[in-house]
């Protein structure tokens, strides 16, 4: 199920793969990859990782999340990894992937712009979902359509 992630790197940045996680039927877990985002000078800038499939879970939840180190942030980091994951979705067959965030987070939602996603909606979460029981109420559902290759 999973495939070399060597390719994932572009002039600048690189995705370090740290670990793969095989689905969890029970939690409703789609399979993952986590990675590292470094810059080519080896640098550690921050960390994302990509969910293979579509659920209740990815809706709200995404395909990808994203988190840049303080000093790391305002140089698209996040938004290039977002990039290059794309690739990757579509070696596994992905057409669109979800990218989600707090209505709140500015930042993120530069990010989900930088990388061409469109709004879809801002969605109320269910009552029963972990982020909802964790406090949190709306997210920002932004779709990408990955094109031909």
């Amino acid at each position: 199920m999973f495939v070399n992630t060597e390719f994932l790197q572009n002039d600048e940045i690189c995705l370090r793969l740290d670990k793969t996680a095989n689905s969890d039927e029970a939690k409703k877990w789609l399979p993952a990859y986590y990675f590292t985002i470094c810059r080519k000078d080896g640098t550690e800038v921050g960390a994302c990782d990509f969910r293979i499939g579509h659920n209740e879970n990815t809706y709200y939840g995404g395909n990808i999340g994203y988190e840049i180190k303080q000093e790391h942030r305002g140089q698209h980091y996040a938004g290039k990894a977002c990039l290059l994951l794309f690739k990757l979705a579509k070696k596994h067959g992905m057409e669109y992937v979800i990218i989600t965030c707090s209505p709140e987070n500015a930042a993120s939602r530069k990010t989900c712009l930088y990388a061409g996603g469109t709004l879809k909606e801002i969605a109320d979460l269910p009552p029963d979902n972990d982020m909802y029981l964790e406090g949190e109420r709306q997210k920002c559902i932004y779709l990408f359509r990955l094109g031909e290759s």
